[in-house]
C-alpha cells in the first residue's frame, strides 16, 4: 500500500481506483445511515464524501452499503467442501471473512492437514482468519487421528493469519487443572482464546472464565446466556444446521448488551448455505424476529471484528479494507453486490471467482480399519434396562435415558417400534479394532442404516441402523469410498457421497455435493427418519465434550461425569 497515495486520493488529490456512488452507507460505528459516496484504492475504503474521480464508477442507486459480514466461529470442514468451493456457497451471499478453527482436519491429519487447508485459501476473495485447534483429540475418550500438544500449537502460532486458541472443548480439563490444557492457554495469553462451555455455571463458571477464555458459543437458554454475559464472555449466538440456539437467545441482546454478542454458524450443511445463506440467513431470521435491522448488521461485523482484534475491519469507513457488499432492501437483507479488496467479486448471488485447486495425496487416503467380522456388532444383554442416548431436536446436546432394551437370544436388538435404533462407531485411524456400540433414540428409521465418516471430534465412522447387515454395509462401504456419507438398506448401498479428503472434504463442485446430500436426505427420509439434518446430526452423537450421553470408538460417555460407562 502507498500511502501517499491512499492520502492524496482520501483528499480528493488523485483519482480512486474504483468509486462507488449513490450508496446508503450502514455506519457500524454510530448506527446512522449516511447518503454519501464512498473512495477506494486499491484494497482500502479512502474516503466517504463527494469524490468525483476515479478509474471505475458503479452507481449503487440508493442501495444500502455495509461491510462484509463475517461469521465469528465456523468449521469450514461441516459444509463438506474444500474451500474454494466453500467460498463459492459464502461469498455471493455477502460473507467476506470468517474465523475458522481447522479443529475437524486436525484431529484427522494434524499439522500437514491444517497447512494443507491454510495454502488452498489464499487466491480466495474470502478472508480467512484461522484459531488454533487447542483440543486434538478432544479428550481421552476416543481415539483420534493425530495430537496437538503445546510445541506443536508453537507452530501453528508463526503460520498466516493464525489469531488466537480456537475453542477450549476440554472444559472439564481446565476445571481439573490439567497441566498440559493450561500450558495450551498459557501460550496463547496475549491472543484470544475462544471458548466452549455447555452448562457450565456458578464457581465452575468462573474458575473457566478465569484462565482469560473470552467467549462461549455452546449457551442454549437464556439463564445460561445471560450468567454468561455477566462473568464477562461474548455471547456467540449461534444458529447452524442442527444446533438453532437464535430464538432463544436473541431477547439477551439490548442496548446495553449488544456490543457483548455476535452471530456464529459452527456447523452449517452445503445445502443449507447454497439454500438459505451463512451468516446472512442468521441475520435474516434475527430481523424477522425483531432486531433492529442495524443490530442484527453490527453483530454481523463490527462486533465479531472487535472481539477478535481484526483491526480495519468490519466498518465503511477511511482506512478500513474494502470488503463491502450492497443491500437493496434492509429486512429482507438480499445482497446484491460483494466487493472483496476493492474488487466485485459477487453480484445477484453469482460468484464472479473461479478457484484450481488439488487434493493432497496425503490427506485422501485416512480410513484404516482393522478388519473385523459382522459379529463384531452383537450387543449381548446384560442388563434388562440400559442408557440410551436421546436426541434433543434442533440442538447438539443429548438427554440420557435408562429404558429396558428389546433382546433376542441373549443379545440387545433395534427396537423399531420404540425407535430405540443400534448406534456404532468404529475406529478408523490406527486399526485398532475399538469399535463402540450402544443405542440412539430420536431418528425414526424404519429401516436400513445411515452412516459417515465424520463423527465429532475424532472423525472415526459413526453409523445409525435397524439391523447389523446394513450398519456392516455401511462401514464398509465408507472405507472403500476413503470417507464419505452413505445409506444402506437389505444390505445394499442406496447412495452415497465420497469424501476423500481428510474423510470431511468431497473432491466436487458445491452444487453436485448439495444434489448427492440432498439425494440422501431423501433416501433417509424414505427409510423414516424424522430429522431434517440426519447426517449433521448422527455426526454429533460421538462428540464426548457436550453433555449429556456420547459414543466413541471407546464406548459410552457420561459427559457431566466425564467417564466412560
Amino acid at each position: 500500500m502507498n500511502l501517499e497515495k491512499l492520502v492524496a486520493v482520501a483528499r480528493g488529490e488523485a483519482e480512486a481506483d474504483l468509486l462507488l456512488t449513490n450508496a446508503r452507507i450502514i455506519n457500524t460505528f454510530t448506527a446512522e445511515i449516511e447518503k454519501d459516496n464512498v473512495a477506494i484504492y486499491e484494497d482500502k475504503i479512502a474516503g466517504i464524501g463527494d469524490y468525483r474521480k476515479a478509474k471505475h464508477v458503479i452507481d449503487l442507486k440508493s442501495k444500502y452499503l455495509a461491510p462484509g459480514l463475517i461469521d465469528g466461529h465456523v468449521h469450514i470442514e461441516s459444509s463438506l467442501l474444500h474451500p474454494a468451493e466453500y467460498a463459492r456457497a459464502v461469498v455471493p451471499r455477502g460473507v467476506s471473512a470468517i474465523v475458522t478453527d481447522l479443529h475437524e482436519m486436525a484431529n484427522v491429519t494434524g499439522l500437514k492437514g491444517i497447512r494443507y487447508l491454510m495454502d488452498s485459501v489464499r487466491n480466495l476473495p474470502l478472508d480467512f482468519y484461522f484459531t488454533a485447534p487447542s483440543c486434538v483429540p478432544a479428550t481421552h475418550l476416543e481415539t483420534a487421528g493425530a495430537e496437538l500438544g503445546a510445541e506443536e500449537l508453537k507452530a501453528t502460532m508463526r503460520l498466516k493469519n493464525v489469531i488466537g486458541l480456537g475453542e477450549m472443548m476440554n472444559f472439564p480439563g481446565v476445571l481439573m487443572r490439567n497441566p498440559q490444557v493450561l500450558q495450551k492457554i498459557d501460550l496463547f495469553k496475549n491472543k484470544v482464546i475462544d471458548g466452549h462451555a455447555p452448562g457450565v455455571t456458578g464457581k465452575d463458571l468462573n474458575a473457566y472464565v478465569a484462565t482469560a477464555i473470552g467467549s462461549d458459543h455452546e449457551s442454549t437458554s437464556f439463564e445460561e446466556g445471560k450468567e454468561k454475559l455477566r462473568r464477562g464472555i461474548r455471547l456467540m449466538i449461534r444458529e447452524g444446521s442442527s444446533e438453532k440456539n437464535l430464538e432463544e437467545l436473541l431477547p439477551l441482546v439490548t442496548d446495553k448488551t449488544y456490543k457483548r454478542c455476535f452471530f456464529v454458524a459452527d456447523d452449517r450443511t452445503c445445502s443449507d448455505l447454497l439454500r438459505e445463506g451463512d451468516i446472512d440467513a442468521v441475520v435474516r431470521k434475527a430481523i424477522a424476529l425483531g432486531l433492529d435491522p442495524m443490530r442484527a448488521i453490527q453483530m454481523a461485523t463490527i462486533n465479531t471484528a472487535e472481539y477478535f482484534r481484526l483491526h480495519q475491519v468490519g466498518a465503511v469507513a477511511p482506512g478500513y479494507v474494502a470488503n463491502l457488499i450492497a443491500i437493496d432492501d434492509l429486512k429482507k437483507f438480499n445482497v446484491s453486490m460483494v466487493f472483496h479488496k476493492g474488487r466485485l467479486a459477487a453480484k445477484n448471488g453469482k460468484a464472479l471467482f473461479s478457484a484450481q485447486w488439488e487434493a493432497d495425496p496425503e490427506i485422501t487416503h485416512t480410513v484404516n480399519i482393522k478388519t473385523f467380522s459382522i459379529a463384531a456388532l452383537k450387543l449381548p444383554a446384560s442388563k434388562k434396562s440400559l442408557p440410551v442416548i436421546e436426541i434433543v431436536p434442533e440442538q447438539v446436546s443429548t438427554k440420557s435415558i435408562k429404558t429396558q432394551v428389546k433382546t433376542r437370544d441373549g443379545l440387545i436388538v433395534p427396537d423399531i417400534e420404540r425407535d430405540i435404533l443400534k448406534l456404532v462407531v468404529v475406529e478408523r485411524h490406527k486399526a485398532t479394532g475399538n469399535i463402540g456400540v450402544g443405542l440412539v433414540k430420536g431418528f425414526g428409521l424404519k429401516k436400513g442404516a445411515l452412516g459417515s465418516s465424520i463423527a465429532h471430534d475424532s472423525h472415526n465412522i459413526v453409523v445409525v441402523g435397524t439391523n447389523d447387515r446394513d450398519i456392516f454395509a455401511a462401514i464398509k462401504e465408507i472405507e472403500r469410498l476413503q470417507g464419505g456419507l452413505v445409506a444402506a438398506v437389505e444390505g445394499k448401498i442406496k447412495g452415497s457421497l465420497a469424501l476423500p479428503i481428510a474423510g470431511l472434504l468431497s473432491t466436487e463442485p458445491l452444487e453436485n455435493v448439495v444434489a448427492k446430500l440432498e439425494k440422501l436426505q431423501k433416501i433417509a427420509s424414505g427409510l423414516g427418519c424424522v430429522l431434517p439434518s440426519p447426517f449433521a446430526t448422527l455426526s454429533f452423537l460421538a462428540l464426548a465434550v457436550i453433555p449429556e450421553l456420547r459414543l466413541t470408538d471407546k464406548g459410552l460417555v457420561n459427559v457431566v461425569a466425564f467417564k466412560l460407562l
